[in-house]
Order: structure tokens, then sequence, then C-alpha cells
């Protein structure tokens, strides 16, 4: 059984927020598109336009307003859309689509990752098998963690019911304009509504409802 708070249509809201929300659009839970990333990303780099965006290697795209430092490792499958930043030290591999606007920081790396557009992971976030809201912030040092200790496949807990997603790899869905405090920690199959905001410090497992803050586990209340 499963919920309609975990589907894509829940968590990403706004209108024309991202080159993959068409794409998305396809799949009931945001854990599907994981596996797809990669033909995902192909696919957008067919569409963009020449003018707006260079190849800089085979399979990697970045647009001509983005800023790139130059000490940052792009690996091919990428998109890195208009006016995004990429900066110092920056490690961005697997396939990975950064959304116009959207701010990946120093020391920050991304893995098998979609996000939105003016999404940010500013500070020595790791970012892995996931997908991040528009606007949805990270804080330094918050990080996902997308695999289980034991390796399992990853279930979502939700309402009292554990949905299994069938991955082995899938750290976390953030819906729009969530806010995650700073050096929390996303355990696997997390999956934030949208925006809610999560304390500093926090340990997060399963489903944070819409519009909510989450203390700790036995206090999640709603935003007034």
């Amino acid at each position: 059984m499963m919920t309609d708070d975990l589907t894509c249509a829940s968590l990403f809201r706004e209108p024309d927020s991202s080159l993959a929300l068409r794409f998305l659009a396809r799949y009931r839970y945001p854990w599907e598109i994981l596996s797809d990333i990669p033909d995902i990303l192909r696919t957008i780099a067919q569409t963009l336009p020449a003018d707006l965006y260079d190849e800089i290697q085979p399979g990697g795209f970045v647009a001509r307003t983005a800023k790139v430092a130059p000490s940052a490792l792009l690996s091919a499958p990428c998109i890195i859309g208009e006016g995004a930043e990429i900066r110092h030290c920056a490690f961005i591999r697997g396939a990975a689509l950064v959304g116009r606007h959207a701010v990946v920081g120093n020391s920050v790396e991304l893995k098998n990752c979609i996000l939105f557009d003016r999404a940010q992971v500013p500070h020595f976030n790791y970012v892995g098998d996931s997908i991040l809201g528009f606007r949805a912030h990270m804080g330094a040092g918050a990080v996902t963690s997308n695999v289980k200790s034991d390796k399992s496949d990853i279930t979502v807990s939700c309402q009292g019911i554990k949905t299994e997603t069938g991955c082995r790899k899938f750290g976390a869905a953030l819906g729009d304009g969530v806010e995650v405090g700073c050096h929390c920690v996303l355990n696997p199959g997390t999956v934030i509504g949208p925006n809610s905001r999560i304390y500093p410090l926090s340990s997060v497992r399963g489903y944070v409802p819409a519009d909510s803050i989450f203390k700790d586990p036995d206090h999640i209340v709603k935003i007034l």
C-alpha cells in the first residue's frame, strides 16, 4: 500500500521548475526515476539550445551563463543549467542535473541526482541518488545517506506504512521549498514534503509531512 503524499505530483508542484519536470511526470514516485537519470539527461541534452550551452566533454553540458570554478570536477553525463553556480572543489559524478540558478558549493559532491531550479547545496554537502525540489536548501554539512548498512533494499515509512522502493540506493526526495538545517543526516528513504523545515543536527528517516517543522521524530509540528 502506498500513499499519495509520496508522489512526485505532491512533492514537486512548481511549474516550469526543472528541465526534468516533464520526465518526472511519467513516474508516480520519485525513487522510480533514479535508475533512469542518465538516459533522461541524454534525452534532455538533445534539446539544449546550442547558443546557450557548451558541450565541455561528451555528454557534459554547461550553460554559458553558469559559473564553474576551475577546481570543480564535472563528469558526464551532466547538465549545468543557466545561471547556476558550481563552486571551488565541487565534485559532480554519476549523472547529475543542476537546475537553473542552483548552487553547488565548496567541496560538495553530487552523484546520480536532480537539483531543481534554484536548489542550493552550498557548503560541504553530499547528495546521492536523490532529488531536490524547487528552492530546496540544505544547510552546511547536511548530507543524504543513500545505502543501508546491511545493503538491503530501502523502504519508505509513511503514516505507519512501509513502502518497498525496490532500490538498494535511494537517499532523499525533498519537495519544493524544503529547508534542511546544518549537519543533518537524511537517512536512506527520506521523503520531505514541500515547505517543511528540518532542525539542525537532526537524523531524519521516513516521511516528513508538507508544511511541517521537524524537531525530532516525536515532535513534528505544523507551520502556523
